[in-house]
């Protein structure tokens, strides 16, 4: 029976097992967004343990994307430090991608400084109340974060790394292209499901005709905004399908507008919308959110409901949580209990 330990392959890609370190931030780059030692030890350490991929965290596209003062940035072929983080991930095993990203009106003025945040209409940001209304995107601005993302998957190629994650959850910017709640436009980007995911669907695009149709490409979907009036699940499952018939090589399941904002909830909360999307398209699927036992993790692959499990909080308080869980489900089998239902 498939479980957390079993190795998979797919788009060209071969893990050791379907244990993830996901994107998630460290405040350790330099102001210019270059890589630094603490940047590579981070990842490195985590990739050491045993994980079978790692997802570096957000790196921003743009300088108007930007999320932090202490954000990795491919937004320039300066970036040559990403060619020594990718390399030391892949040098203890691990698969490396680097996940890229555009924060939207996600962001406070003091990170953008003079730069007016854009978003899909000039609505503030509903999870950051100290934050400027938006400028709402024209056509142009549009093309140019497109072509952006093409430019940093490229960056992202030649560093070494091997895959890209499209960021589109977490009320950044695509998130917020997808959700009712920031997205009012009255033209081809905005009103249904299809139009709220055309930006999702030309940026896809535009990193696959840069990249080329055999480098791995990945996107993190925001499944539900869990705000009344937002995205809800069956729009996100539509817009997974889309994806995944236009090319999205895995779809990573996390939160919509309001992020992963779950501390105290129970565990594995976003499992009820992976499982959704699962049942929705043939690629594989990832779940994060809340999963710190390996048990619960190893139950989620057995039972079919993802296909890779990402352990963020657990793993970024313990890097060799990876290998203690390899090491604990390699002693036993797992018992019959499943997973319960609503977690």
């Amino acid at each position: 029976m498939t479980n957390l330990l079993t190795p998979i392959s797919f788009a060209g890609l071969t893990l050791r097992n379907r244990i993830v370190m996901p994107p998630m931030w460290s405040g350790r780059a330099m102001p210019d967004g270059s890589v630094t030692e603490q940047n590579i030890e981070y990842h490195r350490l985590r990739a050491a343990a045993g994980c079978g991929l790692i997802i570096v965290e957000h790196a921003f596209v743009h300088p108007g994307g930007r999320h932090s003062a202490t954000q990795i940035g491919v937004h320039s072929d300066d970036m040559t430090a990403l060619a020594r983080l990718a390399a030391a991930i892949k040098a203890e095993g691990a698969v490396a991608a680097l996940q890229i990203s555009h924060t939207g009106s996600n962001v406070s003025p003091e990170t953008l400084g003079r730069i007016r945040p854009v978003a899909p209409s000039a609505i503030r940001h509903p999870y950051v109340p100290s934050g400027e209304i938006p400028e709402a995107l024209s056509r142009s601005g549009i093309e140019e974060i497109i072509a952006a993302f093409g430019d940093a998957a490229v960056r992202a190629r030649n560093a070494g790394f091997d895959a890209v994650e499209i960021h589109a959850a977490h009320g950044f910017l695509l998130s917020e292209f997808l959700s009712p709640l920031t997205n009012q436009r009255t033209d081809a980007y905005g009103g249904d499901i299809r139009n709220r995911a055309r930006m999702h669907l030309e940026v896809l695009r535009g990193v696959r005709n840069q990249v080329g149709p055999g480098f791995p490409v990945f996107v993190r979907l925001g499944a539900h905004d869990e705000t009344p009036g937002g995205l809800e699940l069956a729009d996100a499952c539509e817009a997974a399908g889309m994806l995944a018939d236009v090319g999205a090589d895995l779809i990573d399941v996390s939160g919509g507008l309001q992020g992963s904002q779950g501390i105290g909830r129970s565990p594995a909360y976003f499992l009820p919308y992976a499982t959704a999307i699962k049942a929705r398209i043939k690629v594989p699927v990832m779940v994060t959110g809340g999963i710190r036992e390996p048990e619960l993790a190893d139950r989620i692959v057995r039972e079919g409901h993802a296909d890779l499990v990402g352990v963020g909080r657990a793993m970024l308080e313990d890097a060799s949580w990876a290998g203690k869980a390899i090491a604990a489900l390699s002693r036993h089998t797992m018992g019959p209990s499943r997973v319960p239902e609503g977690e």
